[in-house]
């Protein structure tokens, strides 16, 4: 049972399809097929129920799933300690996250981590669509928010982070400011949906007291991205992460306002399914991202 068959046979049972690992492989269906025909005759057993549309693992199958899973990882750690024995990490990370985080801070931070260590891959998904890190081929994310999932394991990055209120000057010169939260029923709002779910009940803190405010939203968008620059274009006045605003607000795009109010807590996280996704890579990259979010400070 050679490496790649086993991590062909991971990547088909965690998207229910033997198609798209073959392409997330760039290996050819016939080859594919091969591979997994190889790996039932080396076992004496099927690894999968097939029909027309899906792919699903048998009992026999989730069992050796998980064990592939571990001794992957084990071999990935192995080599990575190697790696960092000669002062080098080497491998593939494949990283989720937030659109807006990701194109406006991680992607620069990627590259200036990559300069570093070169022999670092990474295979990334920006969305703002919760990646489920047991079924994609995910082996961390970033997210908001602790994981309701406490089986995951969830390292701080930003603990302190929170959301900002923020407008343009140039919606604020048309509208005027709000003096404190209740006043955003005047005003256009920005609304993010996650999930079918749109973000419009607004929560705020000042001396113990907690604040939720219902606003109506002159716009809604499933793109955390989109919803910033809607609110950099003086569209309306968006609730927003502060380290996706931090550089707008620095120079001058956005401005903070109830600056009285905190708002709700918005902490980052780096999340993964279990400790092996842990190698040596990925914990020099949380330490980097970690220094460098504390840099926005």
């Amino acid at each position: 049972m050679s490496p790649g068959d086993l991590q062909f046979f991971v990547r088909a049972a965690r998207s229910a399809s033997l198609s798209a690992a073959a392409r997330e492989l760039a290996v050819s269906p016939q080859a594919a097929s091969a591979a997994l025909k190889r790996l039932e005759s080396a076992l004496g057993f099927r690894l999968f129920v097939r029909s027309t549309r899906s792919l699903r693992p048998t009992p026999e199958g989730l069992a050796f799933l998980d064990a592939c899973e571990r001794g992957l990882a084990l071999i990935d750690q192995a080599r990575e300690r190697l790696a960092a024995g000669r002062e080098a990490l080497a491998g593939r990370i494949r990283m989720s996250m937030p659109s807006d985080l990701g194109r406006n801070l991680v992607l620069p931070w990627l590259q200036a981590f990559r300069e570093q260590h070169p022999g670092i891959e990474f295979e990334l998904q920006l969305t703002d669509r919760v990646a489920g890190l047991y079924r994609e081929a995910v082996d961390v994310a970033l997210r908001y928010g602790e994981p309701a999932d406490t089986q995951l394991v969830a390292l701080a990055l930003a603990p302190h982070n929170r959301r900002v209120l923020c407008a343009s000057p140039a919606y604020l010169a048309r509208h005027g400011r709000p003096a404190q939260p209740q006043d955003l029923a005047q005003h256009r709002c920005l609304s993010y949906r996650l999930s079918d779910r749109p973000h419009e009940r607004w929560r705020f803190e000042r001396d113990g007291r907690e604040l939720a405010v219902e606003v109506h939203a002159a716009l809604r968008c499933d793109d955390g991205d989109a919803v910033r620059r809607m609110a950099i274009f003086g569209e309306g006045i968006a609730y927003k992460s502060g380290l996706d605003v931090a550089d707008d607000l620095r120079r001058g795009a956005l401005v903070a306002l109830c600056e009285d109010w905190q708002g709700e807590p918005a902490p980052l996280f780096l999340a993964c399914a279990d400790r092996s996704a842990l190698r040596p890579a990925v914990q020099r990259l949380r330490d980097f991202l970690v220094e460098r979010l504390a840099g926005l400070g």
